[in-house]
């Protein structure tokens, strides 16, 4: 099958990047081979089922929809402001293995050894992008219905041995998926309001797990590219559009704006949790399909794997192949370049990023406070003595915050996805640390988390810059009297 692929527009390299990375997400794990557990039970983000499946199928839900925010001119160029709205996924081809016998028939394998080389059944997928066209801006409201058609297909490849005799073959099929795209420009404040939705009408029932996968689209993400309009940060609007941005809802698509920091043409609308202005580290040499573990410790771990564990890794996926080969040939010097870099904390300030908002810029672009080590260089254990975690304490908005403190937080410094979640929770502050680079870093544990206790205990804690904490006072009157004290255990609900 040819992939339903049109030509990359100019200026869309850069988030296709990004957006690859999203569509392989979990697409095959280390060790990278088809008989370990991990990757028996794949497919994880993006996926939307078939619309109609019975309960054993354990399908995913059928759709997934976004809404995004943009600003229009209000000179003549409006006249011609549209989006682009392209769709990429994945669909599943199912390669079985098929022996051939004496009688010239075939019966289906897991695996094939073929003139010393092992060849295996397994589960691939074609990448799908369609271009839905052009979204006008210029009608209020307007709304675009597309429902498009990905075909099926089945190739055949036969295998011989060493000899050349016939000694069975590859068949590839595909299930045709269907998939209706609906959009809808509306009003709001000042703004204007994209509603893209994405559901899978696969006509058939599923009937099992297998059926339900096949029917489905993996991966799905959206790319929403602007002419003549500009995208608003949702992650972070301005205050004239943070009413809007606050109205819009999102089910299992978030939208973030994507390309080079500042640009705010181009939207992808992915299946998991992004910043804005996403990037691949400029030191990965290639894509690993994990995305939350680290390149350095993934490629020395597929150098530990034996010839044979490499083997099977080779058979089960081209992809999976290039992963072992490009880790076997990487010299010490490009896996030293896997290592992080080190920059200097004390070097000049950089200048506020364009556009950065309020009195003191982007916060991402402000350098740490210095940290005073008596002289001592940050390595001799004697810098140690001029911090002391359990009785410091930081100043916050006039006041002195230190072990015990409550604080309501206001993650703005993107350090952790899970952040956004966080943001108005009343927590208490466990620690006030010093790293070696001057910076201040408030621990603290959330007030209203059943296992603050446990955590406690432990020493995981949660993690923030002074510049996201709200100081409170030791009762928060917005939450009542139930706020436990630093030495006060949270009582079970009798009932």
């Amino acid at each position: 099958m040819t992939p339903v692929t049109p030509a990359a527009p100019v200026g869309l390299d850069h988030v296709r990047t990004i957006a690859d990375a999203v569509l392989y997400e979990g697409y095959l794990l280390y060790p990278y081979r088809a008989s370990s557990h991990k990757n028996r039970s794949r497919w994880q983000f993006g996926v939307l089922g078939p619309p109609d499946s019975a309960p054993g199928s354990f399908a995913e839900e059928p759709g997934m929809a976004m809404e995004a925010l943009l600003t229009v001119p209000d000179d003549a160029s409006a006249a011609t402001a549209e989006v682009t709205v392209r769709l990429r996924f994945l669909q599943l081809q199912v390669r079985e293995v098929q022996r051939r016998e004496p009688d010239g028939s075939h019966t289906a394998v897991g695996e094939l050894n073929v003139a010393g080389v092992s060849v295996l059944s397994w589960d691939e997928a074609v990448e799908c992008e369609l271009d839905l066209g052009n979204v006008p801006l210029n009608t209020e409201p307007g709304s675009t219905d597309e429902l498009r058609t990905v075909p099926g297909g089945e190739e055949t490849e036969p295998l011989t041995d060493e000899h050349g005799a016939p000694a069975g073959r590859v068949v590839r099929r595909r299930e045709p998926l269907t998939v209706r795209v609906r959009t809808r420009t509306t009003r709001d404040d000042g703004h204007l309001r994209l509603s893209v939705s994405v559901d899978n009408e696969h006509p058939a029932t599923a009937t099992d797990k297998d059926a339900a996968i096949r029917a489905s689209l993996i991966g799905t993400h959206l790319l929403l590219q602007a002419q003549g309009a500009e995208f608003i940060s949702l992650r972070e609007p301005p205050d004239a559009a943070a009413p809007a941005a606050a109205r819009c809802r999102q089910r299992r698509c978030w939208p973030v704006l994507a390309g080079p920091k500042g640009s705010t043409d181009t939207v992808l609308g992915a299946p998991i949790i992004l910043y804005d202005h996403p990037e691949i580290a400029e030191q990965s040499p290639g894509a690993l399909f994990d995305s939350t573990e680290i390149d350095e410790i993934l490629t020395l771990r597929v150098m530990t794997m034996t010839e044979e564990e490499k083997a099977e890794a080779r058979a089960t996926d081209p992809r999976a192949r290039e992963i072992i080969d490009r880790c076997d040939a990487m010299s010490a010097g490009e896996l030293q370049q896997l290592h992080g870099l080190l920059r200097d904390p004390h070097g000049p300030a950089r200048p506020p990023a364009a556009g950065a908002m309020g009195p003191h810029g982007d916060l991402r672009d402000a350098e740490p406070a210095a940290f005073d080590t008596g002289g001592a260089p940050w390595w001799d254990p004697a810098a140690d003595a001029s911090v002391a975690p359990d009785s410091d304490a930081v100043v916050i908005e006039g006041v002195a915050v230190a072990k015990g403190s409550l604080v309501r937080v206001h993650p703005s410094r993107r350090a952790d996805a899970q952040d956004l979640f966080f943001a108005g929770q009343v927590a208490r502050v466990t620690a006030v640390l010093s790293d070696v680079d001057g910076g201040v870093h408030v621990a603290l544990v959330l007030v209203d988390d059943p296992a603050a206790d446990m955590h406690d205990w432990y020493g995981r804690y949660f993690y923030f810059a002074p510049d996201e904490l709200e100081p409170l006072p030791a009762e928060d009157p917005r939450q009542g009297d139930d706020i436990p004290g630093p030495t006060e255990h949270r009582k079970e609900n009798p009932s």
